[in-house]
C-alpha cells in the first residue's frame, strides 16, 4: 500500500522528536537515480575542486584531539554550546529536505507552499498565501519557488527564460545558508540551461548547458523569486514566464525548454499549521543529527579545529550516557538562552538608524556564526546584500514596542526623492509576532513599488501607515493593517543602489500617527 505525503510528513516529524532522522534515514532519503557515463561525445568533463583536497592533507599534519579520554561535563557543556549555535541553521536545511523532498511531484503543500521531490522544483503562480509556515518573514512581492538537491550523487539542470525587464533572481544555498553561483538580473545571467553540481561531482557537463555552478556541499536548494506587480494584468502577464521556471536531474536534460503549468500543478495535503513556523530544530534531537552534519559538510578553512572538539564530543557522548544527557541539557538551555532572542529584531545584523536593524553578511556568511544563525532562526533564506538588503524593528522612532493595542497606529513617511534607492524594487511589511503574515480582510501585507495607487503627499513624500484601525479615507491605500498585538516592520531593498549598500541611506523614524 503506497504512503501518502501527508503520512510521510507525519513520519518525518515523529522521526524528528523520536531522534530517528539520523545519518542512516536521511542517506535513505537521498538515494537518487545515477548520472550518466555519458551524455555526447562533445561532452566537456568537471572536475572536482582539488584545492580542498590539498587543504584536507594541510589538515592532517596537525595533532587531533586524543579519543577514549574521559570528558568532564563542565567541559562536554563548553563545547556543546558552540556546537549548537554553529550547527543550528545546517540541521534546520536537513529536516527542511528531509520533508519537503516527500512530494509525490511538484505542487503545492497545503494549496499554499512549492514542495516538489528531491532533483526538482515547484513554483507558486501567484503571491505567496499569508497561511505559510515553512519559513517565516516571507514576502508578497514576488512569484516563489523551492526545491532541494543532493549534488553530488544527482546534478541538476535549471531552467532561466526570457524574463525581459521583469526583476529575478535565483537564491541558491548550500547546507549552511550561504548562495553559491550568480543567477538574476542584477548579474546580467542569460536566458539558457544551468548545471548545478556539487563538491565531488565529477561527471559529464552536457552539450546544450549553459554554464555550471558549482554548489560546495551535496545539499543545496534553490528558492527563485520573480517580481509581479499588484495589478491582475501582471498575475495574468507573469505566467508564461514562470512555467518555464522548471529544475531537474541532468539525466533529463534533452535541449529542450520544458514547461509545467504552476496555476495547474495538484495541492498536496500535508499537517495543518500551527499557525507558528514548523520547529525544524529539536533541541533533545539535535545532537542525535549533528554527526550528519558533520560528516557531510566540509570545513571552511580555520574550522578543522572546531570540527576536532565536535567530533571529540560526539564520541565522547557516545560511549557515556550520562554524558549525553548533558549534551541534551546543554541543548535545551541553549536554545532559550542563545537562540531565542534571535527572533527580537534587535539582536539582528547592525544598527541602520532611526531605530532599524540591517541585514549584514546576508547569504555569504562564512565564519559569521552571530549572523548565520540569527538570520536562520528570525528569516531563513536572505538574499545576497547585493541582491537584497533587508532592514527591521520592532520599535518605533522613540523606542516604543509596536503594538496594534491602544492607539496602535503608526506613521512611516519617506521624504520626497528619499525611498530605497534601487535598481530592482523595494518594499515595507508587516508581520505578527511569530514574523508570519497577520491575516486581513483587505488581503494587504506589504506596500511598496508594486502597488500603482499609493497616495503621495502635497511635497512629494510618501507616508505608508501601519495599526489596527484604517487611517480612513484616501489614506486606506497606503495603510497595512495589524493586529491587536505585536509587530515588526520590514523593509526590502532588492539590487540597492550604493546608498543602500555603503549605509548612507537610512529607514525613516517611525511615528506614532496623531
Amino acid at each position: 500500500m503506497k504512503t501518502s505525503f501527508n503520512d510521510q510528513l507525519d513520519i518525518t516529524r515523529r522521526d524528528l522528536m523520536k531522534g530517528g532522522m539520523g545519518a542512516a534515514s536521511l542517506a535513505a532519503v537521498s538515494a537518487g537515480a545515477a548520472v550518466p557515463a555519458a551524455v555526447t561525445a562533445a561532452s566537456v568533463a568537471v572536475t572536482a575542486n582539488a584545492a580542498q583536497a590539498q587543504q584536507h592533507a594541510a589538515s592532517a599534519t596537525v595533532t587531533q584531539p586524543a579519543t577514549g579520554i574521559v570528558m568532564s561535563p563542565d567541559y562536554a557543556r563548553t563545547v556543546a554550546q558552540m556546537a549548537y549555535v554553529w550547527g543550528w541553521p545546517m540541521v534546520n536545511m536537513i529536516n527542511r529536505r528531509a520533508a519537503i523532498t516527500q512530494a509525490p511531484e511538484p505542487g503545492h503543500l497545503n494549496g499554499v507552499l512549492p514542495a516538489a521531490p528531491r532533483g526538482q522544483i515547484a513554483m507558486l503562480n501567484d503571491y505567496i498565501e499569508p497561511s505559510e509556515t515553512f519559513v517565516t518573514c516571507p514576502n508578497q512581492d514576488v512569484v516563489y519557488g523551492l526545491g532541494f538537491f543532493a549534488l553530488d550523487e544527482e546534478p541538476v539542470v535549471i531552467q532561466v527564460p526570457d524574463f525581459g525587464d521583469r526583476f529575478w533572481v535565483y537564491a541558491l544555498y548550500d547546507a549552511r545558508t550561504d548562495q553559491f553561483g550568480h543567477l538574476g538580473k542584477p548579474y546580467g545571467s542569460k536566458p539558457g540551461f544551468y548545471l548545478l553540481a556539487g563538491p565531488r561531482w565529477s561527471g559529464l557537463k552536457s552539450d546544450g548547458t549553459t554554464d555550471v555552478l558549482r554548489c560546495p556541499t551535496s545539499l543545496a536548494n534553490a528558492i527563485p523569486r520573480v517580481f509581479q506587480d499588484d495589478t491582475p494584468e501582471d498575475r495574468k502577464a507573469i505566467q508564461e514566464v514562470i512555467n518555464q521556471v522548471v529544475a531537474y536531474p541532468l539525466k533529463d536534460f534533452d535541449g529542450e525548454m520544458k514547461t509545467i503549468e504552476w496555476a495547474k500543478v495538484p495541492d498536496i495535503p500535508g499537517p495543518a499549521s500551527s499557525g507558528e513556523e514548523t520547529k525544524w530544530v529539536v533541541p533533545d534531537k539535535f545532537f542525535d543529527q549533528f554527526g550528519e552534519v558533520l560528516d557531510t559538510v566540509d570545513p571552511l578553512p580555520g574550522e578543522e579545529a572546531l570540527y576536532g572538539q565536535f567530533r571529540l564530543l560526539l564520541d565522547a557522548a557516545s560511549k557515556d550516557p550520562e554524558l549525553k544527557k548533558v549534551l541534551v541539557a546543554t541543548a535545551v538551555e541553549t536554545e532559550d538562552k542563545v537562540i531565542q532572542p534571535f527572533f527580537q529584531w534587535k539582536h539582528n545584523g547592525r544598527p541602520a538608524g532611526n531605530g532599524w536593524n540591517r541585514s549584514t553578511n546576508n547569504a555569504q556568511f562564512g565564519v559569521d556564526y552571530f549572523n548565520r544563525t540569527g538570520t536562520a532562526k528570525s528569516n531563513m533564506f536572505d538574499n545576497r546584500p547585493n541582491e537584497t538588503q533587508y532592514f527591521y524593528t520592532d520599535h518605533d522612532g522613540a523606542g516604543g514596542e509596536l503594538s496594534g493595542s491602544g492607539s496602535g497606529s503608526y506613521a512611516i513617511t519617506f521624504p520626497a526623492g528619499q525611498e530605497p534607492p534601487v535598481n530592482g524594487f523595494w518594499s515595507l511589511t508587516l508581520y505578527n509576532d511569530k514574523h508570519l503574515f497577520h491575516a486581513n480582510d483587505l488581503k494587504r501585507y506589504s506596500l511598496g513599488t508594486k502597488n500603482k495607487n499609493l497616495k503621495r503627499n502635497s511635497d512629494g513624500s510618501l507616508t505608508l501607515y501601519a495599526g489596527a484601525k484604517s487611517p480612513g479615507g484616501d489614506k486606506e491605500n497606503n495603510w497595512l493593517p495589524a493586529p491587536d498585538g505585536k509587530f515588526s516592520l520590514y523593509i526590502r531593498a532588492y539590487w540597492g543602489k550604493e546608498a543602500i549598500l555603503d549605509g548612507s541611506w537610512q529607514p525613516p523614524a517611525i511615528e506614532v500617527a496623531q
